[in-house]
């Protein structure tokens, strides 16, 4: 006899977050852009496949893309700012607010960590930051950043030698017009993370108000600039 063929297994029905998902990246947008949106890790919008997650995300995603679909907008910013208006936190049993569980800072042995901060997090002063910066500090680490503002914020254009990097592969030019620069890598020593550790201290723990500030003293942005995304890298010197 020959042999039965095997019925492809079917696709399992994807949940409502999952088909937000879906129609958020038909629109052009990542998983990582629908993470900033909803303000959250990227890997819980994978979890909204493989895991059914997501049901607390849905009116908030619904939100995002019908201002996408209706209202014309796309800026990221944006887009969280109005998915935020409807992102609800877990209640207990008793009715209180729900305990966040924090992340835990993920720092390498070898000394590789890297913390991402968006929209929301950038008016608060990006306190998720902090941890990872003070142990880095603590390590002796160096570190690098990435941050993204309006292109007219920049006092320098891109590639210009007068702002670091200096040369185009580290810069990013985005359809919203914004740009992300990255300041500092191990190619070149990056920064002291004590020394940003001693920056973010004394502007009282708001990391977003520490790194601004070194821009504006190193004459790279203007004083009335706001920064939309930040990232932080570190590494064990060589």
């Amino acid at each position: 006899m020959p042999p039965r063929r095997r019925q492809p297994a079917p696709r399992p029905t994807l949940n409502e977050a999952a088909r937000l998902a879906d129609r958020l990246q038909q629109a052009g947008y990542t998983k990582r852009d629908i993470a900033r949106i909803i303000d959250r890790d990227p890997s819980l919008v994978s979890q909204f496949y493989t895991k059914n997650k997501g049901a607390a995300f849905t009116t908030a995603l619904r939100a995002a893309l019908t201002a996408i679909e209706t209202g014309g907008i796309t800026d990221l910013p944006e887009l969280a700012a109005i998915a935020a208006r409807h992102t609800q936190r877990r209640t207990t049993a008793s009715g209180t607010r729900a305990r966040v569980r924090g992340k835990a800072v993920l720092i390498t042995p070898t000394g590789s960590g890297t913390g991402r901060v968006g929209a929301q997090a950038i008016v608060s002063g990006s306190a998720r930051l902090r941890p990872l910066i003070a142990e880095a500090a603590r390590r002796g680490l160096r570190l690098a950043f990435t941050v993204r503002l309006a292109k007219t914020a920049y006092l320098h254009p891109s590639g210009s030698r007068t702002d670091s990097p200096g040369i185009r592969r580290d810069v990013i030019q985005r359809a919203d017009h914004t740009e992300e620069r990255s300041y500092g890598s191990s190619q070149t020593g990056g920064f002291d993370a004590t020394d940003f550790a001693r920056r973010v201290n004394a502007a009282s723990g708001d990391v977003t108000a520490a790194v601004h500030q070194w821009l504006v003293e190193t004459g790279r942005i203007h004083p009335d600039a706001h920064i939309l995304h930040l990232e932080v890298r570190t590494w064990r010197p060589r």
